[in-house]
């Protein structure tokens, strides 16, 4: 599989904005959003991306074209994550970053707080560095703990352990 480089990905967004046929905007986040909202070097082969106001069902084609085109992975626009989502507090849209605007299409990361608790959620090893770069960003640590901690209180499967994540990245 093809690593998605910043400059790849960007070529990726811009054919996808090419062949739309109305406007769409993509919530980025992972590795992708990562290296293109905030400079930190991360592999990866996927862009995780949900869109909003549409389903991936209806795009999904043209994300096809767009990976014969470019020689990508025919899945290189992932939204999976979107399962995950809900974990994000209610008012991160206000923290989202413009990546990329087109004509059409338009990708917007993650903030660097939204993008630590999905990392202290994912939790696996690779997330360790990544959370540690992010704190580098100098995020709202407070919006996160509190964040993590509503999310422990409520029981929401995997919060607890998230909030080790958490309080281990830190230390």
């Amino acid at each position: 599989m093809r690593e998605l480089t910043p400059s790849l990905a960007r070529d990726a967004f811009h054919e996808l904005d090419l062949v739309l046929k109305s406007p769409l905007t993509l919530v980025l986040g992972g590795g992708t959003a990562m290296a293109l909202g905030y400079r930190i070097p991360v592999r990866t082969t996927d862009a995780d991306a949900y869109p909003q106001g549409a389903s991936l069902e209806t795009i999904d084609p043209l994300v096809k074209r767009v990976a014969a085109k470019l020689g990508l992975s025919k899945d290189w626009l992932n939204p999976h994550y979107a399962t995950f989502a809900h974990v994000l507090p209610s008012d991160y849209g206000s923290r989202l970053k413009d990546v990329f605007v087109g004509d059409r299409l338009r990708v917007r990361a993650l903030g660097a707080e939204d993008l630590l608790i999905m990392k202290a959620f994912a939790g696996r090893a690779k997330d360790v560095g990544h959370a540690r770069a992010l704190l580098k960003r100098k995020p709202d640590l407070g919006l996160v703990e509190r964040r993590l901690q509503e999310l422990a209180d409520r029981r929401v499967p995997g919060a607890r352990e998230a909030l080790d994540f958490f309080d281990d990245i830190q230390g």
